[in-house]
Formats: structure tokens, C-alpha cells, sequence
């Protein structure tokens, strides 16, 4: 193929094809042609990735630096990244829609605001020692457990990769990354920087493919692999737990999610209205913890759905390289597909779509939806596209139940004036990230993860320390 940019996998410090010289093209979402060919592998490159990343913990540098040796790497990574953020960001842009304004100017930021935090955090991390004990000496280790299986999602590419990539980094294990086939671009350029930024050949090796059945699949289910972190979707999260059984690894999931925003009727309205939004309509809503379902309470509901309505019109749908760009198409046909289908059917079940729906091409614009039935597949299932429900309750019990009735666990938002009301709800919505008054505030010491299907395991701080590390105490007869 001619006029098409070229990724490859990087292994053991080079950038190459697969082995049988196979390929796939990834298609640009706004003009919906290829525009880039990318290696596609098979078990055999997941092979030479998997040894490459082995050979480099079992004899490498890299687990036998100091940290403060493996941190400077990581922060001259972090410079790198900042440095190439027009290109990295275009990349993620041309893979999957979202706007360049929010992959440059945000997703590469945070991405090497992962490096540098987890470079800092595995620092200044310390150990403990069990005093009490005449005679001896008792104290633990965090040593680094070894080869890291990540598997990427497309809906942030870079900045998601970076999440897993920096702590298993950080603590002195080695990775092979598996980015979604949809948004494999800038995996290509982020491990050849990380070789820029002076991280040793092998420590940091992608293969790119598809995943059942291809090098998504070859990578979890291999035996050199001793830790495995996925985020995206709960049903390949339960093959990948099948496959990780084998062998006894570790697994970290980050799944799906169907977060509620609970409106009360003491909240300060417009800001609950644009925080709303914001959680249901960012990124297209391509966000697993979009606040894809908005409860209300009924004294409230006609003037929350209203604004919300406006808001949602506000939005400008467009080319996603374009500054004033909003909202940008769908990652791909078979997305838009899956989105556009949730509203047809939702409308067929007697739900009323009062804005948005589909555009042309694979864009659909922010939708509100109201009277959808509480079983029906719109209020249960992960939509994934820019599209939220509204659903009336009368009392904090019954705001609770709803919000609570789903198998997800991921996210939640709650919207009051009351002190009391915000610590009690709080504490009874079953999710991992609950936000007051506010949406996606982070603190990377702070856990991540979710209930139910939502995942299993923490990451951040401390919590992605006891994952990435193999605690050992070790006790000595000092006496």
C-alpha cells in the first residue's frame, strides 16, 4: 500500500514487521480511510516480545538500577513525551476522533504526568520493619515481580498505555504492550521515545494484532508473562481471567462502567447540569466512567432535563483537528454501529430522544434520552457513545436503588448542597470513584478501580506499588 504512515512493533530495541510480514491498516474515523499500516502479529511476535522482555528482567539493567537511577530515566521519558505532544497527540486524533485539542493538550500532559509521579512515588516509597522481636530483625521488600502483559484500550491510547506502562516501570519490571488494534499508532512512537529517553532495549516492547485469536490472546495466555493489566471491555476481561488462571498470574482490570449522576433537589442547579454533561458527553462519551444515566429528583427533573437539552446542544460536532471542536466522530464504523443501534432500539421500546441521534459520517451528536423503561438495554448495557439518560426519583433511597441497579460499579457523581446527604450517599453508591459536585478530579495516590463488573484490584500510589511489586519479608537472627 502506498501514501500510508507505517508502525511497527518494537522488540528488543528495534522497530519491526512481523514475522510473516503480515499488516493491517488503521482507518482515520473522520474521513473514514485508512491512513496508516501497522504490523499485525501473531503468537510467533508475541514470542519474540515476551523473550525480549525476559531476557531484559532475568539479565538486565533495568530491575538492578537504583530508583533513583530508574525515576531520572522516567522524568527525561516524561520530557521527551512533552516534547513530541503535537505529534503524539495528532497520532491518538488520526487513530480514533477524539479532538486534537484534548490528546495534545491533555492526554500526552497526563501521560507524562504519569511517568513523573510514579517515578517520584517508587522513590520515596519505604518498607517496614516489625520491631519486638529479641534477637532478630524483621523487615519486608518490594521487589520487582517481572514480565507485565498490558493491554491497552483505544478510547485514550496514549495516556491509558502510559497508566499501566509507568508503575510497572516504575518498580523495575519489564513490559509488553498490547495496544487495541483500532489506536496502535502512538504505542509505535512512545516506546521508540522511551529508547530516546534512555530506557535499556527490551524493558519496553509492543506488539500490535487483534485480540481473540491473534496477539492479544497469544500475549495473556503466555507462560513467560508473570502479571497481566487490562483495561476495557468485562467480557474479554473475563477471557483474559480464564486465560490468567493458567499459571497463577496476577490480573488488574479496569472494565466497564455505568455511572450515575444523582441530582438532588438542593443542588446548585447549573453546575450540576454542566458537570453532567461533561461526564456524559466528553469524548464522545467513549469514557467507562461516563455518567451515561442522570437521576433527578422529580421536583427538579423538567428544569434538569431542559438545560441539559441546551447544553447538549452547545456542543460543536466536527473535524477533531479543528480548535473549536467538541465533539468528534465515533473511533469506527463498528462503534457508530453499536451506538447508533442502542438509540433505534431505544426509541422502538417507546423512549423519547429529545436531542442528538445520528450525523453523517460516524458522528452522533450528544443525546438526551427520557421515559426509557428501567430494563431496558439503554439504562443497563455500556452505550459507550455520547448519550445519557434521565430518569425522575422522589426520595434518597429510591436515587440510591437506581443508582445502584446495575452489575458495573465504576463510577458515580452526586450533585447537593448538604453536607450530611453528600458523606451518606456517598458511602452507599456502590462504586469505586464517587465525585461530589464535580466530575474527574484525580489524585494518582488515590485508588483506582471498580466494583462488580467493573474490574478487580486497585491501581495508584501504594495500590499499584502492591501489584507491580512481590512483597518479601525476610527475617534475620541477629542475636
Amino acid at each position: 500500500m502506498t501514501g500510508l504512515e507505517r508502525f511497527g512493533h518494537v522488540i528488543g530495541g528495534e522497530t519491526t514487521g512481523s514475522a510473516d510480514g503480515a499488516t493491517m491498516t488503521s482507518v482515520d474515523p473522520t474521513t473514514r480511510t485508512a491512513w496508516a499500516e501497522v504490523a499485525l502479529g501473531a503468537a510467533v511476535d508475541v514470542d519474540r516480545a515476551v523473550a525480549s522482555a525476559r531476557k531484559a528482567f532475568d539479565e538486565g539493567p533495568w530491575p538492578r538500577m537504583t530508583q533513583a537511577e530508574r525515576s531520572r530515566i522516567l522524568h527525561a521519558f516524561a520530557d521527551v513525551l512533552l516534547a513530541h505532544a503535537d505529534e503524539l497527540g495528532l497520532l491518538d486524533t488520526r487513530d480514533m476522533g477524539r479532538p486534537l485539542t484534548a490528546t495534545r493538550d491533555n492526554d500526552v500532559v497526563r501521560g507524562a504526568a504519569n511517568f513523573r509521579f510514579f517515578a517520584d512515588d517508587a522513590r520515596l516509597a519505604a518498607d517496614a520493619s516489625f520491631p519486638g522481636h529479641p534477637g532478630h530483625h524483621i523487615y519486608t521488600r518490594h521487589e520487582p515481580a517481572g514480565v507485565v502483559a498490558a493491554v491497552s484500550p483505544w478510547n485514550f491510547p496514549l495516556m491509558q498505555a502510559t497508566w499501566k506502562i509507568a508503575p510497572a516501570l516504575a518498580y523495575g519490571n519489564t513490559v509488553v504492550l498490547k495496544p487495541a488494534e483500532q489506536s496502535p499508532a502512538s504505542a509505535t512512537r512512545l516506546a521508540e521515545l522511551a529508547l530516546e529517553a534512555g530506557l535499556p532495549p527490551g524493558v519496553l516492547n509492543v506488539v500490535h494484532g487483534l485480540g481473540p485469536a491473534g496477539a492479544g490472546e497469544a500475549l495473556v495466555s503466555h507462560r513467560g508473562v508473570d502479571l497481566i493489566t487490562f483495561t476495557g471491555e468485562t467480557r474479554t476481561g473475563e477471557a483474559i481471567m480464564r486465560s490468567a488462571a493458567e499459571g497463577v498470574r496476577a490480573v488488574s482490570f479496569e472494565l466497564g462502567g455505568k455511572g450515575a449522576s444523582v441530582v438532588f433537589d438542593d443542588a446548585d442547579i447549573d453546575r450540576a447540569v454542566a458537570v453532567a454533561a461533561d461526564a456524559a458527553f466528553s469524548n464522545a462519551g467513549q469514557i467507562c466512567l461516563a455518567g451515561s444515566r442522570v437521576l433527578v429528583h422529580r421536583d427538579v427533573h423538567d428544569r434538569v432535563v431542559a438545560a441539559l437539552v441546551k447544553q447538549a446542544e452547545r456542543l460543536r460536532l466536527g473535524d477533531p483537528r479543528e480548535p473549536g471542536t467538541d465533539i468528534g466522530p465515533l473511533s469506527s464504523e463498528e462503534h457508530h454501529a453499536k451506538v447508533t443501534g442502542h438509540l433505534r432500539r431505544a426509541a422502538e421500546e417507546g423512549a423519547v430522544l429529545l436531542t442528538g441521534g445520528p450525523r453523517d459520517g460516524w458522528w452522533v451528536a450528544p443525546t438526551v434520552v427520557v421515559d426509557a423503561a428501567p430494563d431496558a438495554a439503554i439504562c443497563r448495557e455500556e452505550v459507550f457513545g455520547p448519550v445519557v439518560t434521565v430518569h425522575p426519583f422522589d426520595t434518597e433511597e429510591e436515587a440510591v436503588r437506581i443508582a445502584n441497579a446495575t452489575p458495573y460499579g465504576l463510577s458515580a457523581m452526586v450533585f447537593t448542597s448538604r453536607l450530611a446527604r453528600a458523606h451518606r450517599v456517598a458511602g452507599r453508591l456502590r462504586a469505586g470513584n464517587v465525585w461530589v459536585n464535580c466530575f474527574w478530579v484525580r489524585d494518582l495516590r488515590s485508588p483506582f478501580g471498580g466494583f462488580g463488573r467493573s474490574g478487580i484490584g486497585r491501581e495508584g500510589g501504594g495500590h499499584s506499588r502492591e501489584f507491580f511489586t512481590e512483597a518479601k519479608t525476610v527475617v534475620m537472627d541477629v542475636g
